[in-house]
Parts: structure tokens; C-alpha cells; sequence
């Protein structure tokens, strides 16, 4: 039998069950659950209606996964049992992400599609794996193919969480220099100091006289996107990828007269996990964790909810 946190409807608790633990079907494997991130949309999800619409209910949380295939399905030739994988949560299969369309890792095995999996490096652990897979590649695809990057841009990032410190990160690794980031949190901002951010922050707002070209907001908590707007240079770009409020309010003089650009970022692609785990493999990239054992998931979202949380969260199962 497998173990997983149930979610039935917003604000209900989740509830912990029993299942059997499902047959590899042809083109899917099963895999252990090694490790799984756990993020703001878990939180918007268990407290905002506006998330039921996209939700396979009832289902197991969880999107955020690594861990070991201990079952392969007819028809599945790239991957085999024992090996250490994670799951695209926006990967081409097209059966959606695990823990919103299907059982994720909020339960001890996930049943996925083999074309969304990516191999996980040797050396690299499944928590930091886990990590990467939404908060790895969400940031970068953010970044570097929406927001497409330069070394020379001025660049603002908004909300050193589990996504702003690995684009940061990523940013660092990658060469850039003007990278200014703001975030409510002191120790956030300590962190981001030592990543190596020009300088940090409470409100982007500070950064009103340095050009930046490009803004991207990991917290989207309304205001936070509103500031970024406004605070971008002439032509900027703000990408939105933060979820924390579902509707922000925008100064439409200024966002006209200024011929600025609002664009959206939604999760990734496989390329852009193996990109962050090229760095992480390189020693370039090491996410800051908050790692709890499975049984404390609940209580770790709400501490997720209330700001206690430094770094991202992430559920580590026995490897």
C-alpha cells in the first residue's frame, strides 16, 4: 500500500490515506517518491477557489517530485528500473502536472507519463532534485527564455524564495552583474546578498533610478507586480510568475506612455530542468532547503503561509 495527503476541495484539510500502489501502465512508470518540493500555488490551492478549476479531484498534492522508477510499462525504452528521475510537471506528455491532474508526491509513489521524466544526475540528492523541477525550472524559463536574459540588462527580481534564490543563482552563475533583488524577509535579503546580488531590498521601488530593463516577480502578491511596472525603465519587461494574489492593478498612463510589457511565465520544459542540473552538477547552483519528513506536510504549509519558512520547502522521503 502507499500513503498520500489528500486533497478533496478548498479549505478542507488535507487528508491522509491508503491506496494501493498503482501498476505501470504502457508508456508510464512507477516511482518511489524520493523527494517533493512544496510551493506557494500549494498554499493558493488549499485556500483559493480559483485553483478547483484546474484540479483532478480527488487527488494526492504533490508536483514538485524525484525518485526512483521501481516499474516500467510496456513500451518504455529511455528508462529503466533504478533509475533516479524527476518529473516535468508541464512535460509534453500533455497529462498534466502530477498532483493537480494525477497523484503526486505528497503520497510515498507516483504513477507518470516516461516521456516527462528527466534523469537525475549522480552526485545531485533527491531533495535538491525535487527542487529544481518547479522552483529550478520555473525561475529559469522565467528568466532566461521569456524574460530572455542578457549579461548587459539591469535586472530586478522580486522575492527570494525557493524560485527567486535559484534564479538568482542561475543568474550569478551565468555571468550577469547589475542583478538587484528585493524581499520583505531580512534574512531573504541576507541570502541574496551572499548569492551575489548588487544589492538588495525591501520594495523594487528602491530601484526606481538603476534601468532595469527587465523585472521578475516570484511573489505576485498584486502590489508587488504593480511596483515592478512601474518601476521598470522605458521598454522593460516584467514577467509575472508569483501567484500570491490572482489580480494586480496596473497605472495604465504610465504603462502605455512608457511602452512597457507585462508577460506571464508558466512552469518550463524538460530542457530547462537539465539546465539547472547542469549547474547544480557543476557546484554552481545549490538551492538554500527547508527539508521536513512527509508526515509534517500540512504543518509545513501552513508555516509556509505564515512566512516562516527560509528557503523552499521540500517533503525528503527515505532515499
Amino acid at each position: 500500500m502507499m500513503k498520500g495527503w489528500l486533497f478533496t476541495r478548498t479549505n478542507e484539510p488535507l487528508k491522509l490515506v491508503d491506496k494501493e500502489i498503482p501498476k505501470a501502465k504502457p508508456g508510464y512508470v512507477v516511482i518511489r517518491t524520493g523527494a517533493c518540493g512544496i510551493c506557494h500555488s500549494d498554499v493558493g490551492t488549499l485556500r483559493d477557489e480559483g485553483w478547483m478549476s484546474i484540479m483532478n479531484l480527488p487527488v494526492i498534492m504533490g508536483h514538485e517530485n524525484a525518485g526512483t522508477i521501481i516499474e516500467v510499462g510496456k513500451g518504455v525504452t529511455d528508462f529503466k528500473v533504478g533509475d533516479r528521475v524527476a518529473i516535468c510537471p508541464t512535460g509534453p506528455s500533455g497529462a498534466g502536472a502530477p498532483g493537480y491532474s494525477y497523484d503526486g508526491g505528497f503520497g510515498t509513489h507516483i504513477h507518470a507519463p516516461a516521456v516527462d521524466l528527466v534523469l537525475v544526475p549522480k552526485g545531485i540528492r533527491m531533495a535538491d532534485a525535487a527542487a529544481a523541477t518547479d522552483a529550478g525550472m520555473t525561475s529559469y524559463h522565467a528568466i532566461f527564455n521569456r524574460g530572455e536574459a542578457k549579461p548587459e540588462m539591469n535586472i530586478g527580481i522580486i522575492g527570494i524564495g525557493g524560485l527567486g534564490q535559484c534564479g538568482l543563482q542561475a543568474l550569478i552563475a551565468s555571468g550577469f552583474k547589475n542583478v538587484y533583488a528585493v524581499d520583505i524577509s531580512e534574512h531573504a535579503r541576507d541570502l541574496a546578498k551572499k548569492i551575489g546580488a548588487k544589492e538588495v531590498g525591501k520594495d523594487i521601488k528602491e530601484f526606481k533610478d538603476k534601468n532595469l530593463n527587465l523585472i521578475v516577480d516570484f511573489a505576485g502578491f498584486g502590489q508587488t507586480t504593480t511596483d515592478a511596472i512601474e518601476t521598470l525603465a522605458f521598454g522593460g519587461t516584467c514577467v509575472l510568475v508569483g501567484m500570491g494574489r490572482l489580480e494586480f492593478k496596473v497605472n495604465v498612463m504610465d504603462f502605455i506612455t512608457q511602452s512597457k510589457k507585462v508577460i506571464a511565465s508558466n512552469g518550463g520544459t524538460k530542457e530547462d530542468i537539465a539546465a539547472i542540473y547542469k549547474l547544480m552538477a557543476a557546484g554552481k547552483l545549490k538551492p538554500m532547503l527547508h527539508e521536513i519528513k512527509p508526515s509534517y506536510i500540512p504543518q509545513g504549509i501552513e508555516e509556509l503561509a505564515q512566512g516562516k519558512v527560509k528557503g523552499r520547502l521540500v517533503a525528503v522521503y527515505e532515499e
